[in-house]
């Protein structure tokens, strides 16, 4: 059974029996007002203990500082109720989905006129403090937050630069055949600066790592599942089918997978400090972008607000 709202997730055990009237698990007060997350959605299936997370931006789909915002806060709670719920076992969430409602969309990355209006005033604090809030999301997601919580990327449409790194930094990611995913960051003279060579360094080899993003390609989901950065192919409109399945087949091999996840922590970990140090430079070296770079930057925001504007027309047709 799936139960599916906008609801604010408090600090309570999940417990498929626990369903009351304006209650449901992961929620600890009553049910609020639709929008206390404003771009996010969440559903939960108890029978296969998976929480989904969908972002739910009406605007350009990317990582503004709003939708930060919702997200350090709804992984705060994550992390608190991960944390509590290893004393109940029978109970406790597996696997985190993250996925999008917007239609052909996964993520477009990072907030690009913040960058702009950053780099132009030489707001180096501002931009650290945006940088470091990414490396957060992403650091939580790829380390389980810190209880062995599988993550699972849904990828239906396009993943753009940290986009495609937030989706990097889930320990499996699932796209549809449709969707494409790229590091453009290069055409305007900047690298992804969240966590992408770090990710891909351990799905790849590090120079594999480096001409990818050197080489700014979009690829399609077929293409990086060969490579073996897409972890399960589906096709267009089997995408949450495809999660349901690998959640299952996870869920009965669960020892060995949180072992195996221990051992390459073990031996190639990534640790906040890797990946605050990476985005350090990265912060550095927008800093120095020249006004040209700015220009071919705010085209790309232009392409991106045409390219969400169509998407939501044809989702309303």
């Amino acid at each position: 059974m799936t139960y599916s709202t906008h609801v604010n997730i408090a600090a309570t055990p999940i417990i498929e029996q626990d369903i009351v009237q304006h209650r449901l698990p992961w929620c600890g007060e009553e049910l609020i007002a639709p929008g206390h997350f404003g771009h996010l959605e969440f559903e939960i299936d108890g029978s296969l203990r998976t929480l989904w997370c969908y972002m739910a931006v009406s605007e350009r789909p990317s990582f503004s500082t709003e939708v930060l915002a919702d997200l350090t806060r709804a992984q705060s709670l994550f992390r608190a109720e991960a944390s509590a719920q290893q004393a109940s076992v029978s109970s406790a969430i597996r696997t985190i989905v993250h996925g999008s409602r917007t239609a052909g969309i996964y993520n477009l990355g990072g907030d690009l006129g913040l960058f702009v209006d950053c780099i132009r005033r030489q707001d180096r604090t501002r931009l650290t403090e945006y940088a470091h809030l990414c490396v957060d999301i992403v650091f939580n997601n790829s380390e389980g937050y810190g209880q062995g919580v599988t993550t699972v990327a849904l990828v239906q449409g396009q993943a753009m630069g940290g986009g495609f790194e937030a989706a990097l930094s889930c320990h499996v990611i699932v796209a549809e055949r449709s969707a494409r995913l790229g590091l453009p960051e290069v055409m305007f003279n900047l690298f992804p600066g969240m966590g992408a060579y770090s990710f891909l360094s351990r799905r790849l080899t590090p120079a594999a790592a480096e001409r990818m993003i050197l080489s700014g390609k979009v690829y399609t989901a077929a293409e990086l599942h060969e490579l073996g950065i897409v972890d399960v192919l589906a096709e267009d409109g089997g995408g949450v089918a495809a999660v349901r399945r690998h959640v299952r087949e996870m869920n009965r091999r669960q020892s060995t997978r949180r072992a195996m996840r221990h051992v390459c922590n073990v031996v190639n970990p990534i640790t906040r400090a890797e990946l605050i140090r990476v985005t350090d430079i990265w912060v550095e070296t927008a800093l120095q972008l020249t006004e040209e770079d700015l220009r071919r930057m705010s085209r790309l925001i232009n392409a991106q607000d045409r390219r969400a504007a169509g998407q939501s027309a044809t989702a309303a047709e």
